[in-house]
């Protein structure tokens, strides 16, 4: 394989990347620019907070002009502003919020019982190289109610705040952001406790528009520069591995790609093939590092994969005008799903082998393969629907071989809203666990756990190669154990006409 086409991959693979994140961000900063035009703010989700205490605080926000004599940096104090909206939980009780210097509320507070709403502060823009972070090390929905014996004065009566709103009902302040020092107090109007809100913050910037517009330009660039040398890239590493090209296949599934059978069917009766031989000497506890050992093939994975997509896209749209395949965009894609399966046979989708796999798209000497036969049509319509609409049973009985198990649930208590979450292992990754774990402690990989592993994988593969426009065929239903795919089911039992190489509509009338 040319190192020019990986050249041109990678830096497509990036470039596509990259300007894909940055049109979604900048698409959505434009639209949020547009949300906040005619005053409006962009707001975040209602929290529900409470205090034994008198006060509900939250940290200091440091906002850093820079250093004395230097220009104001005008980004924050000029052109963002926030604004914080309080609902009393309990009905008709007054409410007071209000915003002011930390070390007026300090001094307010000292000594008298309150609770903070995180310990995190942020340094604003202008921070000068080598200045001292604002920050801390709890989460914000951290609360921890200090004591205090002192009696507090109701802070209606207090001058200090830079903005303030109390009464009954909704409550809301907005703050131009200034450099200095600020928190943000909430308490009962009266100075009474328990104190017990709920709370919207908001926010809005003048710079939205200029920065989202920015990097939707950018963005735009980076896919207009980065698809075309990806395509490029893909098909030049397709045409380096293609069999009819080269004259040189080998491995485990070969023979496919050189006996193809009628119309592109497999000699087995099903068009993808997938094989995997299980070593006859595994080591005990090499398994326990493989995922350390497999890093530089998930790196190359994950820009393959980008680009397998990308193809993909181009391909159906491809197959939709012409009916076919471009070939070497095909054999490119099924070279991903065979360096795929070769990682995983070697890692934690079977440890099948602990040969190292191959840093290569095209068939190998290695004891796992896939391979799919090159279709001579494909239908314009199908590719329409068949990926997703179609393929939803398989989706599904993938996810539950695939996927982990969980549950999220939430409650609350008198402390704040807790959560709660578990988790579990998918049916593939806890087949594979006891593999592994048996293969520790008696130094041996039963044979029929493997083979219904590879199963598990050879119908994962299949639906991947479906799903990806490969094929036309829909994927059995069937679980196919064992290292090969299990040779003439599907054509003994089809019909005569589709043993002959025939569809049934030229099959003969009786």
């Amino acid at each position: 394989m040319r190192a020019g086409h990986w050249v041109l991959l990678v830096l497509g693979a990036l470039l596509t990347v990259l300007g894909l994140g940055a049109t979604i961000g900048g698409a959505v900063l434009v639209g949020a620019d547009a949300a906040q035009r005619e005053g409006r703010y962009l707001t975040g989700e209602m929290q529900r907070h409470q205090s034994t205490g008198y006060a509900l605080t939250t940290p200091s926000v440091v906002i850093d002009p820079g250093e004395a004599g230097m220009p104001r940096v005008p980004v924050v104090g000029d052109l963002a502003s926030v604004q914080v909206r309080a609902t009393p939980v309990v009905p008709d009780q007054e409410i007071f919020i209000g915003i002011a210097e930390a070390a007026d509320v300090s001094a307010y507070l000292q000594d008298v019982p309150q609770t903070s709403l995180g310990d995190v502060s942020w340094g604003a823009a202008g921070d000068r190289s080598g200045s001292q972070p604002w920050s801390d090390d709890d989460d914000d929905d951290d609360q921890r109610t200090t004591s205090g014996t002192r009696v507090l004065p109701e802070p209606t009566a207090q001058d200090f705040w830079a903005a303030s709103a109390s009464g009954t009902g909704t409550q809301e302040i907005t703050f131009d952001l200034q450099p200095g020092q600020w928190s943000l107090v909430v308490m009962n109007a009266d100075a009474s406790r328990p104190v017990w809100v709920d709370l919207q913050p908001g926010a809005r910037s003048e710079l939205l528009g200029p920065i989202g517009s920015g990097l939707l330009i950018g963005g735009l660039i980076g896919l207009v520069l980065g698809i075309p040398l990806l395509l490029l890239g893909t098909r030049g590493l397709g045409r380096d591995i293609d069999p009819d090209r080269t004259h040189k296949s080998h491995g485990p599934g070969a023979a496919l790609a050189h006996n193809p059978g009628q119309n592109g069917a497999a000699p087995s009766g099903y068009p993808v093939q997938v094989s995997g031989f299980l070593d006859q000497r595994l080591s005990r506890g090499l398994w326990l590092v493989k995922w350390l050992l497999a890093i530089p093939h998930y790196i190359v994975l994950a820009l393959l994969w980008v680009a397998l997509v990308v193809t993909t896209i181009a391909a159906g749209l491809a197959i939709l005008f012409t009916g076919r395949y471009p070939r070497s965009w095909f054999v490119f894609n099924v070279g991903v799903l065979r360096w795929s399966w070769r990682v995983g046979f070697y890692a934690y989708s079977a440890l099948g082998t602990d040969r190292y796999p191959p840093f290569t798209l095209a068939t190998a000497e290695y004891p796992a393969d896939v391979d799919v036969a090159y279709p001579a049509r494909l239908s314009r319509g199908l590719v329409l629907v068949k990926w997703w609409l179609l393929a939803i049973p398989h989706l599904l009985i993938v996810g539950v071989l695939t996927g982990g198990t969980g549950t999220w649930g939430s409650e609350w208590d008198d402390s704040g809203r807790a959560t709660t979450t578990s988790w579990g292992p998918s049916l593939l990754g806890l087949l594979v666990l006891i593999a592994a774990v048996i293969l520790l402690f008696t130094g041996r990989y039963r044979h029929e756990l493997f083979a219904l592993i590879v199963g598990l994988n050879r119908w994962i593969y299949r639906v991947s190669a479906y799903v990806l426009l490969l094929r036309d065929e829909y994927p059995p239903f069937r679980l196919d154990q064992g290292p090969v795919d299990p040779p003439e089911r599907a054509t003994a039992r089809s019909g005569p006409w589709e043993q002959g190489g025939m569809t049934p509509s030229e099959a003969p009338r009786e």
